[in-house]
């Protein structure tokens, strides 16, 4: 740990590599509860951008804090005295490896987290010659206003390991849970996709349209999922009932371990979602804008005030 700020506890030194879409994020979140951040990206252009970003994120949340991370020039200078090291790379199993192992050379000493929503940790850190320091943390998009990071061990990640970053997480104000088995997707990611597997089955087979889906998932289910979670919902309207409705509903699902062939062939089409205009919805000018504006102002609504630390470092 570092010296102390304002005359309290230990502040952290911390690197993120990677500072596009989550690693920006979590470096956000880190320098809001008081760590000393330094962050680096290949992509000096994309590097550069960091500090207008947050601060982009710091006025949508009414939060006048000053941006104080340090931008380094490379791995060396970003993870030099660091204690954690929170790899945010693309969700690519060989650049999350070179990553690893480049740091068994620049930071022998430090604990790794490798931010990834379904690779297995397991197999990042074959890549290190010290495989216990290694841990995987998901947090989901957008990382400074989702509070629950997941953490995940792998098979030689050692209890000192989770027990460091599941420590400096709860002090930077987030919830982190512990996955105890090393599974593809984890927990959250096994939820979300079993959902969407049966969402577009039943697009496929024609039962309605894509539109009418996504309204029935967000009024009503999903109206209930933020205050009541999906096992306290079966104890709640009894596990007999729960057991019959199963019984009789669970043969008619989907159970597909393929991507969808509806999805496929949109894919070969060129319709790739938002991005290009198309996919499984029409997207049409704007619109793309206005969901992800719907989405965040749904989210700031529901972070309350002081979210970024309950328990800031320096201030222990």
């Amino acid at each position: 740990m570092t010296s102390s700020r304002n005359g309290g506890g230990p502040v952290p030194a911390i690197a993120v590599l990677g500072s596009g879409l989550m690693g920006h994020g979590i470096a956000q979140v880190l320098m809001l509860a008081g760590a000393d951040v330094r962050i680096w990206d290949p992509d000096h252009d994309v590097l550069q951008q960091v500090p207008a970003r947050i601060k982009e994120h710091l006025q949508l949340m009414n939060d006048d804090s000053a941006v104080e991370i340090q931008l380094a020039d490379s791995i060396e200078e970003a993870v030099s005295g660091a204690q954690i090291v929170f790899e945010a790379a693309p969700e690519n199993l060989r650049i999350k490896q070179e990553l690893v192992a480049q740091l068994d050379i620049h930071a022998p000493g430090a604990v790794v987290a490798s931010n990834t929503s379904v690779l297995r940790i397991s197999e990042i850190a074959l890549a290190s010659n010290d495989p216990g320091r290694i841990v995987g943390t998901h947090w989901w998009n957008p990382p400074y206003l989702i509070p629950v990071v997941e953490i995940v061990r792998g098979d030689q990640t050692a209890d000192a390991t989770v027990a460091t970053v599941t420590q400096v997480l709860t002090d930077a104000g987030k919830t982190p849970v512990t996955v105890n088995y090393d599974v593809p997707g984890f927990v959250g990611n096994r939820m979300q996709f079993a959902l969407w597997r049966e969402a577009m089955s039943i697009v496929e087979q024609g039962i309605c349209t894509a539109e009418v889906v996504d309204l029935v998932a967000r009024e009503t289910f999903g109206r209930r999922l933020a205050a009541i979670g999906p096992l306290e919902n079966a104890d709640f309207i009894g596990l007999d009932l729960t057991t019959a409705i199963m019984d009789y509903l669970l043969p008619h699902l989907s159970s597909a371990t393929t991507t969808p062939d509806l999805v496929r062939k949109v894919v070969a089409d060129g319709q790739l979602g938002a991005k290009t205009g198309s996919g499984l919805l029409d997207w049409q000018e704007g619109a793309r804008e206005a969901a992800e504006q719907r989405l965040l102002e749904h989210l700031v609504s529901r972070t309350p005030a002081g979210h970024a630390a309950s328990a800031p470092f320096g201030n222990e």
